[in-house]
C-alpha cells in the first residue's frame, strides 16, 4: 500500500473544513487516499507457443500484445479509497423545518419595534416646530392637494396586508415566511425610529391639524401611545393625530413590503395577481403625495430602504454558499447574527407550495372504510 498523495489529502482536509462550516444538516468528514496496487507475483512457468500458435501467428501475436498491454496498465493502476464518516443523530434532516418558536421570537421583536416607534412619534410630536412653513417640494408644486387621497392609501394598504396574510395561511412553509416578514418589518421600523428622532421635519402642509402638545404630562402621552397602537396608526381610525413622523413614510413601508412578499411567495404564472397588487401599491404611494401628508423624499427613502433590505435578506437566504463565504460583504450588516439565528436550519429556497391551513385528521378518512368493511363482512356471514 503506498502513502496517500499529499495533494489529495489537502483537498480532503479542505472538503472536511467546508463541511464543518456548513450550518445545515449532519456533519460529514471525507478522507481520500490514493493507493497504488503492486503487480501480482506468479510462480507459474512461462508458456511455450504451440504449433497452432505458430500457424496463426499473426492474429495470436496481436491478441497477445493487447493482453500484455492491458496487464501492464492494470499493474500500475492506482485506486482511490474514500472514507465517509457521518456525525449526527438524524440520517436525513428536514431542509425546511417550521420552528414556530423562532417565528414567535420574530413576532416579539416586531412588536417591540412597533411600540418603540409609537414612543418615538410621541416624543417627536412635542418637538415639531409649529410656526415653520412647509419645506419646498417639487411634487407639491406640480400637483395640488387632494383631501381624500390619503384615505385611498390606507384602504390600499389594508387590502394588501389582508391579501398577504390570506395567501400566507395557505402556504405550506408559512412559519418561515412569517418570521421573515416580522423581522424585516421590525428592522424597518427600527430604522424609522432613528431617522425620525435625528431629523424632525416641519409639517408638509397647512391643511394638517396636529394634536396639542402635552409637555411633561407622561400619563397623557401613554394614553396617546395606546390609542395609536389600538388604531394601527391609521387616519381613518382616528388614531393618527400626532405629527413629526415624516422621514420616512411608514405607509410606504407597508405598501412596498407586503407587495414584495406577495410576489416572492406566489406562483410566477399568477402575473395578473402581481399586477393588481403592484397597482394597489403604486396608487397608494402616489396618493400619499397627492394628500401632501409626506414629503417626496419620505416616500422615496421608504421605498429604497424597504426594497434593499428585502433583496439583501432573500439573497443571503436563497444562496447557501454566501453564508460562510469570506467575500460576502452582506454578512457585515449588524443584523447578520439575527439572520443566522432565524435561517440556520433553512437549507434551501422556500418553494411556493400551498397546503390546507388546518390538517384533516387521518381518522376521518379511515373510520368510514373500516365501518364499511365490518358491515360487508356481517352481510356475508
Amino acid at each position: 500500500m503506498a502513502a496517500a498523495d499529499p495533494l489529495v489529502e489537502q483537498e480532503g482536509e479542505s472538503s472536511s473544513n467546508s463541511s464543518q462550516s456548513s450550518q445545515c444538516g449532519d456533519h460529514v468528514e471525507v478522507t481520500i487516499e490514493t493507493i497504488s496496487c503492486p503487480a501480482p507475483e506468479t510462480d507459474s512457468p512461462p508458456r511455450h507457443p504451440s504449433p497452432e500458435d505458430t500457424l496463426n501467428g499473426g492474429r495470436k501475436s496481436t491478441r497477445l500484445a493487447r493482453a500484455l498491454r492491458a496487464g501492464l496498465l492494470r499493474k500500475n493502476q492506482d485506486y482511490v479509497r474514500i472514507k465517509i464518516q457521518r456525525r449526527g443523530n438524524r440520517p436525513s434532516a428536514n431542509p425546511l423545518p417550521q420552528e414556530w418558536w423562532k417565528t414567535g421570537v420574530a413576532f416579539v421583536y416586531a412588536s417591540a419595534c412597533l411600540v418603540l416607534t409609537t414612543g418615538v412619534i410621541t416624543m417627536v410630536h412635542e418637538r415639531v416646530p409649529s410656526q415653520t412653513p412647509p419645506l419646498p417640494d417639487r411634487f407639491f408644486d406640480l400637483f395640488p392637494h387632494v383631501p381624500a387621497a390619503f384615505t385611498v392609501t390606507e384602504i390600499n394598504g389594508m387590502l394588501l396586508v389582508g391579501l398577504f396574510f390570506l395567501q400566507l395561511l395557505f402556504l405550506k412553509h408559512r412559519a418561515i415566511i412569517f418570521r421573515r416578514f416580522f423581522f424585516l418589518q421590525g428592522t424597518l421600523y427600527l430604522y424609522r425610529c432613528l431617522t425620525m428622532y435625528l431629523t424632525i421635519l416641519p409639517v408638509p402642509g397647512t391643511h394638517m391639524s396636529c394634536a396639542p402638545k402635552l409637555n411633561s404630562d407622561a400619563q397623557a402621552k401613554v394614553y396617546r401611545m395606546l390609542k395609536m397602537m389600538s388604531g394601527g396608526g391609521l387616519s381613518i381610525t382616528g388614531s393618527h393625530i400626532m405629527c413629526g413622523d415624516y422621514l420616512y413614510s411608514g405607509h410606504t413601508v407597508m405598501l412596498t413590503l407586503t407587495f414584495l412578499f406577495i410576489k416572492e411567495y406566489s406562483p410566477r404564472s399568477m402575473w395578473w395577481y402581481h399586477l393588481i397588487c403592484g397597482l394597489l401599491g403604486i396608487v397608494g404611494g402616489v396618493c400619499i403625495l397627492l394628500a401632501h401628508d409626506h414629503y417626496s423624499i419620505d416616500v422615496v427613502v421608504a421605498y429604497f430602504i424597504t426594497s434593499r433590505i428585502f433583496y439583501w435578506y432573500h439573497t443571503m437566504a436563497n444562496n447557501q454558499a454566501m453564508r460562510g463565504s469570506p467575500h460576502n460583504y452582506l454578512s457585515w450588516t449588524w443584523w447578520n447574527p439575527i439572520f443566522n439565528f432565524l435561517e440556520r436550519n433553512v437549507c434551501t429556497t422556500v418553494p411556493c407550495t400551498f397546503a390546507w391551513p388546518i390538517p384533516i385528521p387521518t381518522s376521518w378518512l379511515k373510520n368510514p372504510c373500516r365501518r364499511y368493511s365490518i358491515v360487508q363482512s356481517t352481510r356475508e356471514q
